[in-house]
């Protein structure tokens, strides 16, 4: 698989695209004001401990507190004496019935695991991890890990000598993918690098107010050269000066042999759009996304979950309906796919394929899914289609959604999609012009609508507006205002310019 790397600096944020077989798969923004928190490890303090939500809420100076699970609690130190045991804490996180060592006012080490979102504040854990180039530090922990993603025995045996070789005895480490066919020399470079930042951020502890912020992850762009820059990335193209020689030396550092893949783009043509990812990260807006047979899929993202719908569209198949409802359903399972890591979504995702009558059927479509999201980085889980024709699964939550990142809720619709219709505006003025008159005796009002409103109200509805104004006793002129919006109206007393909108409640 040839993969590649896009990285776009601006004044207002850096993107990263990932492009596979010449495809884009991934797209990763970070806003300059807004540095992402998931990585980050904070000296906090524990606010409130609820043991019937089995969770605590902690101080990390964040203006939301951060939410710790109890099954986020990995410490023995953090845990009842009684629930320390191995099988009985393993019975007992079964039974979602876990008792802590926890009291309001503690100061506590958590790392944040999950962005902040829709008033929540981030989700944290106790499980402390630094990840470096080839390991991941664990603090506080003994065992020795390996990427679950490497499958060569041999390999693994190796690297699981050299790691229990060069580690302390009080911490852990984690064996990466990218570690495969390292040397020893390298992975004990990379160790001596964790262990130095490890020991940097229990100094900083000692002088730090609490809560604060002890370690920093790197920002998006340097993370992910560090965890996707791996021997089947042919290139990373970037076009900032500045990321680029910092880029640089990281690589000479950690992996010099690579370095030759990275290049400065100089170009004019701003580099997404030089290389036709711009148009794509537009699409990615919009709830409709085009299949190359036709067929096309709504999706729509709720707070708690996400439906997609697949319809045939323009597709007209030369065979029977099984067969082209199959053919559809295949070519939207590996899009589905593709657009889940596209526009980031997670939680509960529910899709909607074309409904087939044989059982056989509906296993290809489950399994395709399921072969496509095996590239995808995030946790997933997926279930076969329901008797009600519904595919359910669910994808791990850690960064806002593409959406979440890119844009923000329209102040019209609030997030509906939709605006009141020109007629449904029309009878909440009449029913404001009647609540108006009740209160007072004013004879004459200026309405203000948005140009077009103003235009149909003038040119099609002069018999209700003189019908209006006769049944209530008011004259009423229109004036077109572009600073109105199109689900909006303001009346205005004539005689001294005042605004008299708010003077009876806006239905």
């Amino acid at each position: 698989m040839k993969k590649e790397i896009y990285i776009n600096e601006s004044m207002g944020e850096t993107r990263i695209a990932i492009v596979e077989d010449g495809q884009l798969v991934e797209v990763y923004i970070e806003k300059q004001d807004k540095h992402r928190m998931v990585g980050n490890v904070y000296r906090g303090v524990v606010e409130n401990v609820l043991p019937g939500m089995q969770a605590a809420f902690v101080d990390i100076g964040h203006e939301i507190n951060a939410f710790l699970p109890f099954t986020e609690i990995q410490d023995d130190e953090y845990l009842d004496d009684d629930d320390i045991s191995h099988n009985n804490k393993k019975n007992n996180r079964n039974n979602g019935a876990i008792k802590v060592d926890l009291t309001t006012g503690q100061e506590i080490y958590v790392q944040v695991i999950k962005e902040p979102f829709a008033g929540k504040g981030p989700r944290v854990t106790t499980g402390i991890a630094l990840p470096g180039r080839l390991l991941v530090l664990v603090p506080n922990s003994k065992y020795v890990g390996i990427s679950k993603k490497m499958w060569d025995k041999y390999e693994r045996r190796r690297l699981k000598k050299i790691a229990n070789k060069i580690k302390e005895k009080n911490v852990g480490v984690i064996i990466r993918t990218v570690a495969e066919g390292k040397s020893e020399d390298q992975i004990n470079n990379d160790y001596k690098s964790l262990i130095k930042k490890w020991k940097q951020v229990e100094a900083k502890v000692k002088s730090a107010k609490t809560p604060a912020l002890v370690y920093e992850d790197l920002e998006t762009a340097s993370s992910v050269i560090r965890d996707l820059f791996s021997p089947d990335v042919e290139k990373i193209v970037i076009d900032s000066k500045k990321l680029f020689r910092k880029t640089q030396t990281y690589l000479d550092e950690v992996s010099p042999n690579m370095a030759s893949r990275l290049d400065f783009y100089k170009l004019k043509t701003p580099i997404f759009e030089g290389m036709g990812i711009e148009d794509e990260i537009g699409k990615l807006l919009r709830p409709k996304v085009w299949l190359k047979s036709g067929a096309y899929l709504i999706i729509e993202k709720t707070e708690a979950m996400v439906v997609v719908d697949v319809n045939s569209g323009r597709y007209v198949g030369k065979k029977g309906h099984e067969d082209n409802s199959l053919k559809i359903n295949l070519e939207a399972a590996r899009e589905v796919a593709r657009q889940l890591r596209l526009r980031d979504l997670s939680g509960l995702i529910v899709i909607d394929f074309i409904d087939m009558r044989e059982e056989e059927n509906r296993k290809k479509i489950y399994y395709e899914l399921r072969k496509e999201l095996k590239r995808d980085r995030a946790k997933v889980a997926v279930s076969p289609i329901s008797e009600f024709g519904l595919l359910e699964m669910t994808r791990q939550r850690i960064r806002l959604s593409l959406i979440d990142s890119m844009s923000d809720e329209c102040p019209s619709c609030h997030g509906a999609g939709r605006i009141i219709s020109i007629e449904t505006l029309i009878t909440r003025i009449d029913h404001w012009v009647r609540r108006y008159k009740s209160k007072f005796r004013n004879l004459r009002l200026r309405l203000d609508l948005h140009p077009e409103n103003a235009d149909f109200l003038i040119t099609n509805k002069k018999k209700v507006l003189r019908g209006l104004m006769w049944k209530n006793f008011v004259h009423i002129s229109i004036e077109a205002n572009t600073s109105i919006k199109r689900d909006q109206y303001r009346f205005f007393n004539v005689k001294d310019g005042k605004d008299v909108t708010n003077k009876v409640d806006i239905v």
